[in-house]
């Protein structure tokens, strides 16, 4: 068994990430301290540590939470996906008992890894990557190693006589049969729980196969005693047998995966499923810690909506754990309402950058920033954004275990001219500005998008949207898009937003599920026939590829990404008539500042396209004053290396494109284009003609 590496001394999280009045949340702590952990309560006014900035600014919230202490107890963890049964099964064959399995290695670890276990008998290949049995702690191996990413049916029976182990290539230039002879045993009974893709080594799962495994089987006397169909009840997390008891998945290995009869003939699972007869495992597999709750917090009626921070401390040491208070359903007590990306948090969460550098440790002291990186603590679990140790990518999210990069001060880039945010601590560069103008707000997340339509923000003259609201489901997209249509006012302060759709389980709605299709840019590829979400059926990647391009919405889309700058706006509208957007501001450049990329208009750009959404409507406010190195054209805008959809050159598309569209019924959409849009806002102690802009902006709409 591989050993952990050393727990932080002191990490929690909450078991939701937004809350409305009289809802609990419930914080789970690890501690390895002997002396108890302090719990107290703080609003969030901004979380960028940057000493050039506002820095991070916190409102006592005592009134709400009176500050605790309670016991300290180190909760453990255990990485690997793995299938077992509910049940013990009890075998006492008269002759035989065969194991059996169809497999698609996908990684060697220099140690066994189990494909099927049953007590005495496992399924495994070794070290090498060669099949064996493992029975009573003798091993039988085949002296040819399995290749990775083929297919293999694999065999094992055992009568008192003697073991017989066998594999059979399943690709068109297999040979025969390879086989191997082992010792028998005196009585072949057994009693014990079945298990698949895992076995228990001192009470504790260890061996996880990594790769596909499809139809496990027990059989005694030639009778099947459990066997599994993994291509049934896909969207769940257990398999019906078909002899036997059902399993359990834990640990959300990925389903809806091409299995050994994938021919390329159907690429939708949903219409041949025995194609997809397959669950791909892996040993570092995690998306639920499944700690004990330490404390619980019941969201007061009189609570303000908000972002709120519960920090820990321990010894020295210090955790802290955001969260949302949105208002209730249908009782807004602001005229504007802030869209918070959970589902983009989530999506993003433990991002082990590969540019991470231990030197930005450096700057994140000076700062007192966020200390950890998920970089350098990958035992927690990481991110879609990043792979498994097998190659392939990770696809399920969940906020359920310490995310890293979902704390107040956490550095992205550590080694920018910038403060280098993204994500939570960027999008409170406009929390803080809200504050700074004394504009109240009230909060609603993705998940009441999600789960309560267009109803979660009804009432309120406008929403907006943060830095980065890249991923959504069908139903938050309908809600913002039909609070639109019914008058609304919809502000898309970032950019790459409405990009990619997601799926979410229906037995557990904090695990999210990404498929990353064939465009866009990704940070790893979809394995070919492996494009449809497993836990909805609907085909992933880009909502531009589902027929629901960012323009349909707000009127940009995703055209442009660079590195970590950002460049100004100029104005390009001198129609009288939307003068209001640039009262008080005589500058030639706008946002050529800020404390996200330097500028107000970076990192990832949007522009407008009447072809696939942008309305009749919408009118160009600024563009982008960008640089003429530095960007790339984002796939889906490119054909060839001379064409693009466009039907200009690549640097005619690389722009961020300031909107302002109406639509019917009076509702009207202002869209800035730029990630890094709301890091100008702070600049100058939040007096600054971004900031001056968005003023504007912002009387028109709750005026």
């Amino acid at each position: 068994m591989k050993p952990r590496a050393t727990d932080l001394p002191l990490l929690g999280y909450v078991d939701r990430l937004s809350a409305r009045p009289g809802q609990t949340l419930e914080f789970k702590v690890s501690s390895v301290s002997k002396t108890p952990f302090n719990a107290r309560l703080v609003r969030s006014i901004s979380a960028d540590p940057n000493p050039e900035g506002p820095g991070i600014l916190e409102e006592d919230a005592s009134q709400f939470f009176a500050p605790q202490s309670f016991a300290s107890v180190q909760r453990p963890f255990a990485a690997g996906s793995y299938a077992i049964a509910r049940d013990l099964v009890t075998a006492s064959p008269r002759s035989s008992i065969v194991l059996s399995a169809v497999v698609y290695p996908t990684l060697l670890t220099g140690e066994a890894q189990t494909i099927l276990g049953f007590g005495r008998y496992t399924l495994q290949i070794d070290g090498t990557g060669a099949a064996c049995l493992n029975l009573d702690g003798k091993i039988t191996a085949i002296d040819r190693p399995l290749k990775l990413r083929e297919w293999y049916r694999i065999e094992a029976e055992i009568t008192e006589g003697g073991a017989t182990l066998e594999q059979q290539a399943l690709t068109r230039r297999a040979g025969p049969p390879v086989r191997a002879k082992g010792e028998g045993v005196n009585s072949l009974a057994a009693s014990a729980i079945p298990i698949v893709a895992a076995r228990f080594v001192d009470d504790q799962t260890a061996e996880h196969f990594n790769g596909k495994i499809e139809a496990p089987c027990i059989e005694i006397d030639g009778k099947a005693l459990a066997a599994w169909d993994f291509s049934t009840d896909i969207p769940t997390t257990y398999v019906r047998a078909l002899a036997g008891p059902d399993l359990w998945l834990v640990n959300f290995p990925a389903r809806a995966v091409t299995g050994s009869a994938w021919d390329g003939s159907e690429m939708n699972w949903t219409h041949k499923p025995e194609h997809y007869a397959a669950i791909h495992f892996h040993e570092d597999d995690i998306y639920d810690f499944e700690w004990d709750t330490d404390f619980t917090f019941t969201v007061p009626e009189d609570m303000p909506s908000g972002v709120y921070v519960m920090r820990l401390e321990c010894d020295g040491h210090e955790d802290a754990i955001p969260f949302f208070v949105c208002a209730p359903l249908l009782k807004p007590s602001a005229k504007l309402c802030v869209l918070i990306s959970t589902f983009t948090y989530a999506v993003y969460g433990n991002h082990a950058r590969p540019d991470y550098d231990p030197s930005w440790q450096g700057r994140m002291a000076d700062w007192k920033a966020y200390p950890h990186n998920p970089a350098e603590h990958s035992q927690y679990g990481l991110s879609t954004y990043n792979y498994h140790s097998d190659g392939s990518g990770i696809c399920h999210a969940s906020h359920l275990r310490p995310l890293f990069n979902l704390k107040p001060g956490y550095l992205t880039f550590g080694a920018t001219s910038c403060s280098g945010l993204r994500h939570f601590p960027a999008d409170m560069h406009l929390i803080s500005w809200l504050h700074a103008e004394g504009i109240d707000y009230d909060l609603v997340s993705d998940s009441e998008l999600h789960n309560d339509g267009a109803a979660a923000i009804a009432g309120y003259a406008a929403v907006t949207t943060g830095t980065h609201p890249e991923y959504h489901t069908p139903q938050s997209l309908n809600a913002l898009r039909d609070y639109r249509d019914g008058g609304g006012h919809l502000c898309y302060l970032g950019g790459n937003g409405f990009y990619w759709r997601i799926a979410i389980h229906e037995e557990n709605d904090n695990v999210l599920e990404i498929r990353r299709a064939e465009d866009g840019i990704r940070a790893w590829a979809a394995e070919p026939g492996e494009y449809y979400n497993a836990f909805d059926g609907g085909y992933g990647g880009l909502w531009r590829r589902n027929g629901r391009a960012p323009q349909e919405l707000v009127g940009i889309g995703f055209a442009a990404q660079g590195e970590f700058f950002g460049d100004p706006y100029r104005r390009a509208c001198t129609d009288p008539d939307y003068d209001w957007v640039f009262e008080g501001i005589d500058d030639a450049l706008i946002g050529d500042f800020g404390f996200s990329g330097n500028g107000a208009a970076g990192f990832e750009l949007d522009h407008m396209d009447h072809r696939i959404g942008t309305p009749e409507t919408a009118v160009l406010l600024a563009r982008s004053v960008t640089r003429d190195m530095g960007f790339m054209l984002v796939p889906e805008e490119q054909l060839t290396h001379l064409t693009n959809l466009t039907g200009g050159s690549a640097k005619d598309a690389m722009h961020a494109d300031m909107i302002y569209a109406e639509y019917p019924n009076g509702g009207s959409v202002f869209a800035t284009g730029s990630i890094t849009f709301c890091g100008s806002l702070p600049w100058n102690d939040f007096e600054n003609n971004v900031a001056r802009l968005l003023r504007n902006v912002m009387r028109r709409f709750l005026d």
